[in-house]
């Protein structure tokens, strides 16, 4: 069936068969128009019935509008699936954006690479880890790279042959190569052939290795590896390098075999992250496992033991017993451990808390020893330096000697105008530096010294004291702030600087687990991209933090595979 109607037809089911005329003559002149059927007489009601099929050209034409339609609905729909992520970037996003921003600043001022969390890089890594698929940090980071190729060639051109190796290192990192960084790779090797560079280091590389100088930036192992990157005595360089890595795996099996687990965890960690694929590796991770085992149950009872001693008072003295003793213990098993210092803040802690009742109860003397005793543990306590400016302020009911009055920190009571002007000033400068970040650094222009030094003139002032104990609240907040921004080493300085200023808080553990967490993610993400190096140290800075985390286990025997 053709599907099309006759107008003629006699209702909407007549129809009209094909015929194909006389094939006889079909060589022959056309026939006249007239086909010699008999004519047909039309009624006017059927006229008129049929009159409405002569639309429908235009009612097919208006058909086609719905596929049309159909199909310009599923284009849009495609335009919107591939560009989802320029519409998720329309939407506000505090933190996200601030870390973009901050990136494009330093990418803008030159500060491309570096640690300390502030590089163009290191921001547009973070944006990709909060966002992966985001199309500005990526562009960002290819960004970098093209800058540290322009920066490689720059240092190529002024003899710089150190700094170009670098620039090349981290611009075929962020690149995955290209012709611009082959080409200055092939010219950077012909400049250190040609100038003798590849000999001279691999003769710096044999006296550092002779001066037992493994690691480190002026090391045999990396003096070794700047040899083999310019092509030069590749044998030797890398006879070196197997030397270099033999001589720490030796050593770290010394210090297994002496129990040292501290300086085994050390050396095999200086190991992984000179020569990731150090044939040895696997084993000593072994036995460095073996031990932590062994250790752990020795490790697990001090703690228990120290927290017992805790509750029930027993915080210090003579004997083993004490809650000091067993911190101290567990310290010594693992210097490391979160928990053990921890419990020696605690320690600290507690005996402000009793020196604070001694000063009520007028005996200064029982005072002074015991923040005397807590300062040796928590020496920054914002706790302990309040402590010691009420007892600076509070009445002796004997008068003390002239050292004991400095060790003191008492002042006058009756306090002048300059004075009063001073401790002012001093808490503005303070509050001020805290607003800034500027906690416990520089010295004596920190937020901590600020305060310290105001108590120092007047042990009683309110408002010295209130800022001193609002420290540690103020740092939390940055920590998170920190954290939200990807910048792993400004966290984990800001959680030390909460440990000096608030020891043995138990808001500091779910603090500690985070950033653990975080290290371990930035380790996985190394590990998948084929960054075995950072991954290791990475992952050495999660087991700092949360040593038995479960994911530290499933990692570090994920690299032990070479996986």
């Amino acid at each position: 069936m053709s599907g099309h109607r006759d107008p003629h037809a006699p209702g909407p089911q007549g129809r009209t068969e094909p015929k194909l005329g006389d094939l006889d003559h079909l060589d022959g002149p056309p026939p006249p128009a007239h086909d010699g059927l008999p004519p047909l007489s039309v009624e006017p009601e059927r006229r008129r019935a049929a009159a409405p099929a002569k639309k429908m050209p235009r009612e097919r034409r208006r058909g086609w509008l719905v596929p049309l339609f159909a199909l310009v609905l599923l284009a849009l729909i495609v335009v919107l699936w591939l560009n989802q992520g320029n519409l998720r970037a329309l939407i506000p996003r505090t933190d996200f954006d601030g870390v973009l921003h901050r990136a494009d600043v330093a990418l803008q001022e030159g500060h491309l690479d570096g640690t300390d969390g502030t590089s163009a890089r290191e921001l547009f890594e973070a944006a990709r880890a909060l966002e992966p698929d985001n199309d500005r940090a990526l562009n960002g980071l290819h960004e970098v790279g093209e800058a540290e190729v322009a920066r490689a060639d720059a240092a190529l051109q002024a003899g710089k042959l150190d700094e170009a190796d670098q620039a090349l290192t981290a611009a075929r990192e962020l690149l995955g190569g290209g012709s611009d960084v082959d080409r200055l790779t092939q010219a950077l090797a012909k400049a250190r052939g040609a100038n003798g560079q590849g000999d001279a280091l691999i003769e710096q590389a044999q006296q550092a290795f002779a001066a037992g100088k493994l690691d480190g930036p002026d090391g045999a192992g990396p003096l070794y590896q700047r040899a083999l990157a310019s092509g030069s005595n590749h044998a030797v360089a890398k006879h070196g390098l197997d030397q270099v890595g033999g001589a720490l795996a030796a050593q770290a099996r010394k210090a297994l075999a002496a129990g040292n687990q501290a300086a085994a965890n050390d050396l095999i960690g200086r190991l992984a992250a000179l020569l990731p694929n150090y044939g040895e590796l696997p084993s000593l991770r072994a036995a460095q496992t073996q031990l932590r085992q062994q250790s752990d149950a020795a490790l697990a009872a001090d703690l228990q033991q120290g927290q017992d001693a805790l509750r029930a008072g027993n915080i210090t003295g003579t004997g083993d017993d004490t809650a000091l003793a067993h911190f101290k213990a567990a310290l010594a098993i693992d210097p490391d451990n979160a928990q053990a210092k921890a419990g020696l803040g605690q320690v600290a802690a507690a005996l402000v808390v009793q020196a604070n009742a001694a000063i009520d109860g007028g005996d200064n003397a029982q005072a002074k020893q015991l923040l005397d005793q807590a300062a040796v543990l928590a020496p920054k306590s914002a706790d302990l330096l309040a402590a010691r400016s009420r007892l600076g302020a509070a009445p002796t009911s004997a008068p003390a000697s002239a050292d004991g009055a400095a060790d003191a920190g008492m002042t006058p009571v009756q306090l002048s105008p300059q004075q009063n002007a001073k401790v002012a000033e001093l808490v503005r400068r303070a509050k001020a530096a805290a607003a800034q970040g500027e906690i416990m650094a520089p010295p004596g222009d920190c937020a901590y010294d600020l305060y310290r030094s105001a108590l120092a003139i007047n042990g009683n002032d309110a408002a010295a004291r209130a800022g001193l104990q609002a420290l540690p609240a103020l740092v939390s907040n940055q920590f998170g702030q920190a954290m939200a921004g990807g910048n792993l080493g400004r966290a984990g300085n800001l959680l030390a600087t909460l440990d000096n200023l608030s020891p043995g808080d138990a808001s500091l553990s779910p603090l500690r687990q985070r950033l653990a967490g975080a290290w371990l993610d930035q380790a996985q993400r190394q590990l998948d991209s084929g960054d075995r190096s950072g991954a290791a140290q990475s992952l050495e800075q999660a087991r700092k933090l949360a040593p038995n985390h479960p994911r530290v286990q499933e990692l570090t025997e994920r690299m032990q595979g070479g996986t």
